[in-house]
């Protein structure tokens, strides 16, 4: 899903706002999982990968 990022920049950096549901649904279809099985656990991950992705963008920046 890293080629679906949903980023906002600006200041001089960018954060990591989250995935494109759309196309991480139409993916979830794709691949025959449930949609509704993605859309009740995938917020919960999103928010665990937004958080450590902005964090190491953070450390990298200095």
């Amino acid at each position: 899903m890293t080629g679906q990022l949903r980023v906002a920049g600006g200041m001089g950096a960018s954060v990591i706002i989250g995935w494109d549901m759309g196309a991480t649904l139409a993916m979830a279809r794709a691949l025959g999982v449930d949609p509704l099985i993605v859309a009740e656990c995938l917020p919960e991950i999103e928010a665990v990968m937004v958080r450590k992705l902005n964090e190491q963008m953070a450390a990298e920046r200095g």
